[in-house]
């Protein structure tokens, strides 16, 4: 019983941790990437380096709102992404094919939001924008 309990206890925890990952403008997050969501996602310093297999995402207010995202893998990615604005709303925005082996991808929108949220990964080859 104990043991039903425990798996139970973490099957829901790794149900609650795959959702899309929401990043207030001027913050910074490392992530992983599991079933196509962020995992393991902490806040960092603008200044640190995505380890091997993780992904650095910085939101900043320029020119309406930038993002910069960093893949540290071998595996380009497509991405959903959508804009929060100051009531809260999000709306759907463009986003480009997030590129492998430590290539930054630049994303800037000319609306300005108080964060970004980013999910649904999906494996990719070459790019789009």
């Amino acid at each position: 019983m104990k043991t039903l309990i425990a798996t139970l206890l973490l099957l829901v925890s790794t149900v609650a941790e795959a959702a899309p990952l929401t990043v207030r403008t001027g913050e910074t997050w490392l992530f992983s990437i599991s079933r196509g969501q962020p995992v393991k996602a902490r806040q960092v310093e603008a200044t640190t380096m995505a380890p091997r297999g993780q992904v650095k995402v910085s939101v900043r207010p320029a020119f309406g709102t930038m993002m910069t995202i960093t893949n540290n893998s071998a595996q380009g990615y497509t991405f959903d992404a959508q804009l929060i604005g100051a009531d809260g709303k999000a709306v759907n925005a463009r986003s480009c094919t997030l590129p492998p082996n430590n290539q930054p991808a630049l994303e800037n929108w000319p609306q300005k939001a108080s964060a970004v949220r980013i999910g649904n990964f999906k494996p990719a080859k070459g790019g789009r924008c």
